[in-house]
């Protein structure tokens, strides 16, 4: 993949996950998990959240379901957060969530519920794209 699709990716995962995070995130790589790091920012963000067809807020609710239907409790986090920057709102959030409950079962939505309910307590962050962990 070129650095373009990397340059892209990292500026669309700053502007969605905030500096705190991605600052974090590339502070810890190590040479074991490298090669990961860039795919994620080139794959994911990159190549898909920088496509021009969905919104952000769209993309992010997508990404809020899908990992609440895999069960993916920390990445649901960090998206949940990421949802302040996207415009999506916890209104629409536990709409997202409904859904799991009905296409993944109500135990993954329950699990779901209950990680989004821990970041809506968590104070929120002083400027747009901090990240309060």
């Amino acid at each position: 993949m070129s650095n373009d699709r990397f340059d892209k990716g990292m500026k669309v995962r700053r502007e969605v996950l905030g500096d705190a995070h991605v600052d974090r995130a590339q502070a810890g790589k190590t040479s074991f998990d490298e090669a990961f790091q860039r795919y994620i920012t080139e794959a994911a963000w990159g190549a898909v959240w920088d496509r021009p067809n969905l919104d952000r807020r769209t993309r992010s609710l997508i990404t809020i379901a899908l990992l609440g239907a895999l069960g993916c409790r920390e990445e649901l986090k960090m998206h949940v957060r990421a949802a302040r920057n996207t415009g999506a709102t916890a209104e629409e959030v536990a709409e997202a969530l409904l859904h799991v409950a009905v296409y993944a079962g109500v135990p993954a939505a329950n699990r779901s519920f209950a990680a989004a309910g821990e970041v809506y307590a968590e104070p929120e962050p002083s400027a747009p794209g901090d990240d309060p962990q």
